[in-house]
């Protein structure tokens, strides 16, 4: 049995997503490319088990946001939101050198005015059913993520990027502004003033200059197979997985939802997330193993 705050978290996210979902019945399927899916979704096995990919797979596009990947990256977070066996949800690109380019500008000359908006809006919506995900969520950046692509970043739990990758909200140049959570987020993360800096300028940081500020959390040296970045979220995923999938689940919960209210408010979000691991039979069994001397096996009951 798998136990939630009462505090609305995840039934906010799912009343998004059900309006998400009716409104990607609404986009015509011309134009979109069957023969490979935008979005592939790896669950891992071994000692990474608990682990699911999500790889950004548009080489052609430099993983540019199109209606059809926003499709499917929400049908990807559908796939795990309620899904106990996954632990942990990395997202990387599958394309060297470029983790994502933004939005699809070729695609976006072809909308009319009027459909601008609402596409921004379901991008928007997207990104933020990505950042309610239950269980943690770590990008790996090991290439350009540039607007939107960055603002997939933000909505995750933590960033780890090489020292070559490229980041910035660079919609400023295009006479727009980041529309898909950016100025929202950005700000949180790393304070008013540097946010509005990097946005105004529409600058572009790498990998080392992002660990600065706080942009990500770990910076490390890319490698010849580029890929450094997520071999080491991969490690820092396999550092969460033994850890009580429940308390971790609830630990996100009270973090996030009490850094958008007050301490007294925050406190009490706290206090009812501590009340939902207190029922858990993950509980009893780290209780158990402790005594026994032993690794806990915890199975997110």
């Amino acid at each position: 049995m798998m136990y939630y705050t009462s505090i609305g978290m995840l039934r906010g996210a799912r009343s998004s997503f059900c309006a998400l979902r009716g409104a990607w019945l609404k986009i015509p399927n011309c134009g979109m490319c069957s023969n490979s899916p935008d979005i592939v979704v790896e669950k891992l096995t071994g000692d990474c088990q608990g682990v699911t990919v999500f790889g950004l797979n548009r080489p052609e596009a430099k993983n540019a946001i199109s209606k059809n990947l926003l499709k499917e990256f929400v049908n990807a977070i559908e796939s795990v939101q309620h899904d106990r066996s996954v632990r942990v949800v990395l997202l990387r690109s599958l394309v060297s050198g470029v983790f994502c380019a933004g939005a699809d500008l070729k695609e976006r000359a072809k909308m009319r005015p009027e459909e601008v908006g609402p596409f921004v809006s379901k991008a928007r919506a997207c990104i933020s059913l990505l950042e309610n995900l239950p269980m943690p969520v770590i990008v790996a950046l090991d290439g350009v993520a540039l607007g939107g692509g960055l603002e997939i970043s933000l909505a995750c739990d933590l960033r780890v990027a090489a020292n070559s990758a490229k980041m910035g909200l660079v919609e400023t140049k295009l006479a727009i502004i980041p529309g898909a959570g950016g100025t929202q987020r950005l700000p949180r993360i790393i304070g008013a003033a540097k946010a509005k800096e990097l946005i105004f300028t529409a600058a572009v940081l790498n990998g080392t200059q992002a660990a600065e500020i706080g942009l990500v959390n770990h910076v490390v040296p890319q490698n010849e197979s580029a890929d450094a970045a997520y071999h080491k979220a991969l490690e820092i995923a396999k550092m969460i997985i033994p850890n009580g999938p429940i308390g971790v689940k609830m630990a996100k919960t009270a973090i996030s939802r009490g850094l958008e209210v007050d301490l007294g408010t925050g406190l009490s979000i706290e206090e009812a997330c501590y009340a939902q691991v207190i029922p858990t039979k993950d509980r009893i069994e780290g209780l158990t193993a402790f005594r026994e001397k032993r690794r806990p096996d915890y199975k997110g009951e």
